[in-house]
C-alpha cells in the first residue's frame, strides 16, 4: 500500500480482486479505506458480477436516485461522456454523493473503462482535515447547524442541469420530482466508524441552505464554507488509468470531477453501497 502525500489516499497493488476475497483481506482493506478515505486499485480487470462482488464486500447496494443502470445490472450506473458531447462535465461540482438522501451511500466504487491520454481527474477534498483546521471563529458561525440537502439544483425536472438531453450528454440520467424532496444532516458530525468529527456535504450540489435560515440568509454562510472546505490543502487529485477501481468514504470527503479531455471518450461505471 502507498499512501499519497496530499490530504487523503492511497494506491493499493498486489491484489486480485476480481477474485473471492477472504475476511482478513476484506477487513484489511476496509481499515486502510478508513483510514486514507480513498483507496486506488490500478490493473484490475473486473466483468460486472466481479465488480458487484467486490462492492458488496463492504455493504449492501445503495440507491441510485436519477439514474439508469447497464443491461445485465441493476446496480452499475455508467458514467460516460462520448467525445462529441458538448454538455456540462457530469458531477463538476464539490458534493458527497447522494447527500439528499435520509441514509447517503457510505461508498462509492468507480471502475475505468475507457480513460484519455489527459484530463478527466477526480478531486478529493478530506472533510476531516478540514474541520480539524478550522480557525475557531469561523467553526462558531457552523457548529449546530443543520444543513438542508436536495437534489433540485441537478435532477429537478425542466430546471434542474441535467433535465434536458443538452445537459445529460450520453449519461442515462433520469430527473424527477422526488428532486424536490428535502432531507436534513448535521453539517458537522462524527464518522458512524471511526468516531472522527468531520463536514458533511457541499453547498451548490446539494446543500441547499441551514434549517431557521431562508435560503437568501443562508448564502453568505454557504459561500464561506464551501470557500473553506475545498482548498489546495485538504485535496488529492487523482489521475485515472484505464482498467482502475476507486472507492472512497462519502462520510469523509468530497469529490469533484474535472474536464480537460474534450473530444475524447471517457466511459467508468459506478456503484454506490449504502
Amino acid at each position: 500500500m502507498s499512501p499519497t502525500s496530499e490530504a487523503c489516499g492511497a494506491e493499493v497493488t498486489e491484489i486480485d480482486i476480481s477474485k473471492p476475497l477472504s475476511q482478513a483481506e476484506v477487513q484489511e482493506i476496509r481499515q486502510a479505506w478508513l483510514k486514507h478515505h480513498v483507496l486506488a486499485f490500478p490493473n484490475q480487470s473486473l466483468d460486472k458480477e466481479q465488480f458487484e462482488r467486490f462492492s458488496l464486500y463492504f455493504g449492501e447496494f445503495g440507491d441510485d436516485s436519477f439514474f439508469g443502470h447497464i443491461p445485465g445490472s441493476d446496480h452499475i450506473a455508467s458514467v460516460i461522456r462520448e467525445a462529441e458531447d458538448t454538455s456540462p462535465i457530469f458531477a463538476e461540482v464539490w458534493h458527497t454523493d447522494w447527500s439528499f438522501q435520509e441514509n447517503p451511500p457510505a461508498a462509492t466504487f468507480l471502475y475505468s473503462l475507457d480513460i484519455p491520454s489527459e484530463g478527466g481527474d477526480t478531486l478529493f477534498a478530506n472533510q476531516h482535515l478540514a474541520l480539524a483546521e478550522m480557525p475557531a471563529q469561523l467553526r462558531a458561525k457552523f457548529d449546530g447547524k443543520i444543513a438542508i440537502h436536495s437534489a433540485k439544483f441537478g435532477y429537478a425536472p425542466k430546471t434542474g442541469t441535467y433535465a434536458t438531453k443538452e445537459g445529460m450528454g450520453s449519461m442515462d440520467i433520469r430527473p424527477s420530482d422526488i428532486a424536490y424532496k428535502q432531507q436534513s444532516h448535521p453539517l458537522i458530525r462524527n464518522h458512524p466508524e471511526t468516531g472522527r468529527p468531520g463536514i458533511f456535504g457541499a453547498p451548490y450540489a446539494y446543500i441547499a441552505g441551514f434549517e431557521g435560515m431562508t435560503e437568501e440568509e443562508s448564502k453568505p454562510l454557504l459561500r464561506e464554507l464551501i470557500k473553506w472546505q475545498s482548498q489546495d490543502q485538504f485535496v488529492y487529485r487523482h489521475k485515472w488509468k484505464k482498467n482502475m477501481l476507486v472507492m472512497w468514504d462519502n462520510r469523509s470527503v468530497l469529490h469533484h470531477a474535472t474536464g480537460g479531455y474534450e473530444g475524447h471518450r471517457r466511459e467508468l461505471h459506478r456503484i454506490t453501497i449504502s
